[in-house]
């Protein structure tokens, strides 16, 4: 039975790029290639020694890396802040159903 594919990552960034470069056989020179990024600038994100990209860089690998940017974590959490930061009455009520 093959597996199937996941929707979304439950990783940071990091390991998540790590784990789809695996498993497409891309090196960080080809990722470059195809972002327009350097691959060392790539390494350190996948290291975490840079803070996590902009929605448009990681839109970028995404690309590459055959997946929907909403695939990272972190698209998904900027996502969900942006649209509490619109809607304060639910901040509030997502507030005291979790405190």
């Amino acid at each position: 039975m093959a597996a199937r594919k996941r929707t979304y990552s439950s990783e940071p960034l990091g390991p998540t790029v790590e784990r789809l470069m695996a498993d497409t056989g891309i090196t960080y020179r080809a990722l470059a290639d195809k972002t327009s990024l350097s691959a060392g600038y790539l390494n350190h994100i996948v290291h975490g020694n840079r803070p996590v990209p902009s929605n448009e860089v990681l839109g970028r690998i995404a690309k590459a890396l055959g997946v929907k940017p909403d695939y990272f974590r972190e698209v998904r959490v900027r996502v969900i802040t942006e649209k509490l930061e619109q809607t304060p009455a639910l901040v509030e009520r997502l507030y005291k159903r979790l405190a």
